[in-house]
């Protein structure tokens, strides 16, 4: 059984949505748990760029920020939970070198249900309107099966001296407040805690956890990232771990947590998106070339025209990494390097039948091309193409190319989507007759993501008026937002 416990990440870079006269870059990160005494909670960890604050003297002579924090848990439109608050930042006495981040962490009691997260964020040093922004937050740790709480990113920890806001299972926790690791950093630390195996397996029964770090493209673990553990049951089982990350690709990645039992039967599973920037690791030229291609259908590919159009159709369900190694392919193309490198693409997809997945994998290419080519694109190459591939057929498409005051624009939904569910892609043209699409938002990780898309696709006649707004104001015809919440 694979089940998703609840989306625990949420990064928002306030700054992203700015405009130069809002310079705040505040970051926030989410996770929930399961109190055994109290019931499921989720934390909020906001982290703050020093150098974005409004800093003015405090009556001690020091020079302090203060920023007005609102957050509220909505739960089929009534408040459940709400919290409102000044987050200072700590006070200093030079203002000219400012180089620190300042981390809250809030905690809220909420039963399980789908709650709408909002939060509103302003500096109150400044005159400007707070930063608002909802998202849906699903807490479900059911009593009868075995549950898996978020994973918490951990950027330092200590033994706890005293038990405080950041304190788990005896040690004082510093949440690392983004899912992106630079090149310097090599270490990727991470807390879960797993609730009712003693009550499901038994007492004292052992069972297996595993983690590792897997290609968020192919799903594929990566084999030097994987870590087992057998443990047995108690009323909460803790994992705090580490990966060594310093020979990871840059590239998207999901860290993953599974649950088995004694006959290998997953009872939880839990997962969390991250990206690598690690540009010193590149595929090795030397181990594509010790590939072993003889008899292979990449063998047969004689003409070096068609295996780069091959491979160049390829990048919608490419990593990163194979996106740069196939840059500079092109540079030198070498037919042999070429055929090594589809074989190799193919069989670290399928090892029994390399062939098959790409025979399967060229149908879509020509249904792609068909429903979404144009004159100067290849289907792949558009954003509708790319996302088709990589997802498959959405569930529900809705369409509007006349809807008025709006450039031509269609909602695309899928009901699951990798380990998401619910998934929202909205693509519009600035011209019909191109069939050129262009991916403006979408509510999936990974992906470009606007808060103020609407205001994109009816450009023609609505503008923002402030840089919080995201609904266009109703006017006759408009169904975007019916469209929005629910396609069809």
């Amino acid at each position: 059984m694979k089940k998703i416990i609840a989306l625990f990440i949420l990064t928002l870079i306030f700054s992203t949505f700015a405009s130069q006269a809002r310079d705040l870059k505040a970051y926030l990160f989410y996770c929930t748990f399961l109190s055994l005494e109290d019931g499921p909670f989720i934390e909020t960890y906001i982290s703050v760029d020093g150098k974005s604050v409004t800093f003015i003297e405090a009556e001690n002579g020091k020079f302090q920020g203060t920023l007005e924090i609102t957050m509220i848990f909505k739960l089929d439109g009534e408040i459940k939970d709400f919290k409102k608050y000044d987050l200072l930042s700590p006070d200093i006495s030079d203002t000219t070198n400012i180089n620190f981040h300042f981390i809250d962490q809030q905690r809220f009691l909420l039963p399980n249900g789908l709650y709408d997260f909002e939060i509103l964020i302003a500096d109150k040093n400044k005159e400007t309107l707070p930063f608002v922004i909802t998202r849906p937050v699903n807490i479900d740790f059911p009593y009868d099966e075995v549950s898996i709480s978020g994973i918490e990113l951990i950027e330092s920890f200590s033994k706890a001296e005293k038990t405080g806001v950041l304190t788990k299972s005896g040690y004082d926790l510093v949440p690392y407040v983004s899912n992106f690791f630079s090149q310097t950093q090599n270490k990727l630390t991470y807390y879960s805690e797993i609730y009712n195996t003693e009550i499901i397996l038994g007492k004292d029964e052992k069972f297996l956890v595993t983690s590792y770090i897997e290609s968020y493209e192919t799903e594929k673990p990566m084999p030097k990232f994987i870590e087992y553990k057998k443990v047995v049951t108690q009323p909460v089982n803790v994992l705090f771990n580490e990966f060594d990350i310093s020979d990871l690709p840059s590239g998207n990645y999901s860290l993953v947590i599974e649950v088995r039992d004694r006959e290998n039967n997953q009872l939880a599973y839990n997962s969390l998106f991250f990206q690598r920037s690690n540009p010193s690791i590149k595929i090795n030229v030397q181990d594509i070339a010790a590939i072993n291609i003889n008899n292979t259908f990449a063998e047969r590919i004689g003409s070096a025209d068609t295996l780069a159009e091959h491979i160049r159709s390829l990048d919608p369900i490419s990593s990163q990494l194979e996106r740069a190694f196939t840059q500079n392919l092109a540079k030198a193309p070498d037919l042999r390097t070429m055929q090594q490198y589809f074989y190799n693409f193919w069989y670290t997809r399928d090892n029994l039948d390399p062939e098959g997945s790409w025979l399967k994998y060229e149908e879509q290419l020509k249904i792609a091309d068909a429903s979404f080519g144009t004159g100067m694109k290849k289907g792949y190459d558009t954003d509708r193409g790319r996302v088709f591939l990589k997802y498959g057929p959405p569930n529900a498409i809705s369409e509007s190319y006349n809807e008025p005051n709006a450039f031509p624009y269609e909602i695309w939904h899928f009901y699951e989507l990798s380990n998401q569910r619910n998934r929202r892609f909205v693509f519009y043209s600035r011209e019909l007759a191109t069939n050129d699409f262009e991916l403006v938002h979408s509510d999936a990780v990974g992906e470009i993501s606007n808060y103020q898309w609407q205001f994109v696709i009816h450009g023609r006649e609505f503008a923002p008026v402030g840089i919080d707004d995201q609904i266009v104001p109703n006017h006759w015809g408009s169904r975007i937002n019916d469209y929005y919440i629910t396609p069809r």
